[in-house]
């Protein structure tokens, strides 16, 4: 950056020295037509260009998720800057018609449809609770707070500073002397509008579930040893899932707040931290992504029935009916049966890719490192790959 800066003090001063009248050089309008006229040169515009264009490269999509009715083309991107950016697929097509998918191409930047500062740090999560377009927007951050938006009122907003409807706050814990700890960040939400719960995985290796009318925490998990990564609900068995830093996934019940079974090895040489989990829609199946490997476990059973290697750390994975999507540190869409069979893998554009969603129609959109969002078709043919601008 500092090499950068320089080159540019010299190019301004030397052509500054090139266009004044006492110098004389036979050569001098051969030099001004070959290096251009420097007269309205601003050093500060083009210092905060280079930033803002190293800015959007060095940012990170944590998460990805599609929209309700009256959106169903549209999803929103949740990024490192803090930020909430809504896209429609529509959009999205049209200004990248003039782009093609290669390796090495510069992506374009697009425009969101709407955009909101949500957090003070990174954004990690967001999901929908509903399912219309009363739905409520929720994300949490690095800030330790989960915020909601009314999704009518955040898609229909040309403006980047929409309030927010709803704001939780994690609790900070007491030492000695009164000193309050400092806030633990939110790694992820899940959902269960049936009982009027949100669910949160935090920093402090607790998990939480607040009550959405009063905004109050009715019920606190507590038991891992280190902070949480990941977190779902099994609603249908009134049950939460949670995966943790310390290497193991605990099942609760949500009715007494104790832990069912612990899953995932227990010996801190041999274990690695549980980056996510998915359930499939019956909420029988259970996907676990640790280091480089996917544990499968029939819940009912109470069996892993499956693990599946990876040549690269899981970030991520999901369901589509009986087969499960998985993204990590490496370039690449996998697609598995539920055996460990290996079925697709689809080159995708980040190079680490943090987030995997679905469309109910098979379109799938995966995020991750340089702000990159690649939108991948049911047949696996590249729909857009972008950039999410910045505010």
């Amino acid at each position: 950056e500092s090499r950068l800066f320089r080159f540019s003090e010299f190019f301004f001063s030397h052509h500054c020295l090139l266009l004044s009248p006492a110098f004389s050089n036979p050569r001098k309008k051969h030099q001004k037509k070959m290096y251009g006229d420097a007269t309205n040169w601003n050093e500060d515009d083009y210092r905060e260009s280079i930033l803002k264009e190293r800015e959007i490269q060095t940012r990170t999509v944590f998460r990805t998720a599609w929209a309700p009715n009256p959106n169903p083309d549209a999803f929103v991107v949740a990024s490192s800057d803090g930020t909430l950016a809504f896209h429609s697929m529509s959009s999205l097509v049209s200004q990248s018609a003039a782009f093609g998918y290669s390796k090495g191409e510069d992506f374009m930047v697009a425009v969101p449809e709407g955009m909101v500062r949500a957090h003070e740090g990174p954004a990690y999560d967001v999901k929908f609770y509903g399912e219309d377009e009363d739905a409520l927007l929720l994300s949490c951050g690095d800030d330790g707070r989960v915020r909601g938006w009314k999704w009518r009122d955040f898609a229909d907003s040309t403006e980047n500073h929409v309030k927010p409807l709803l704001e939780l706050t994690n609790p900070q814990h007491k030492g000695p002397w009164g000193a309050l700890s400092p806030m633990p960040e939110i790694n992820a939400i899940s959902v269960d509008p049936q009982s009027g719960s949100v669910y949160t995985a935090a920093g402090d290796s607790c998990a939480y579930c607040w009550d959405m009318e009063s905004g109050k925490i009715k019920m606190i998990f507590k038991g891992h040893s280190d902070y949480l990564h990941s977190l779902v609900s099994r609603s249908s068995a009134s049950q939460i899932l949670t995966g943790s830093e310390d290497g193991t996934a605990r099942i609760w019940d949500c009715k007494t707040g104790k832990c069912i079974k612990v899953i995932g090895c227990q010996e801190k040489k041999s274990r690695f931290r549980i980056s996510s989990m998915a359930l499939d829609e019956s909420e029988s199946w259970l996907a676990c992504g640790q280091g480089k490997n996917i544990a499968v476990w029939n819940l009912p059973a109470s069996e892993c029935v499956s693990t599946i290697s990876s040549p690269a750390h899981v970030q991520d994975v999901m369901f589509d009916e009986k087969q499960i999507l998985s993204v990590g540190a490496e370039p690449l869409l996998r697609r598995f049966d539920l055996n460990g069979a290996l079925l697709s893998q689809i080159q995708c554009a980040p190079s680490s890719a943090f987030s995997v969603s679905l469309h109910p129609t098979g379109v799938v959109a995966v995020g991750g490192y340089g702000g990159l969002v690649d939108v991948i078709s049911q047949f696996g043919s590249h729909l857009c790959t972008f950039r999410s601008s910045s505010l």
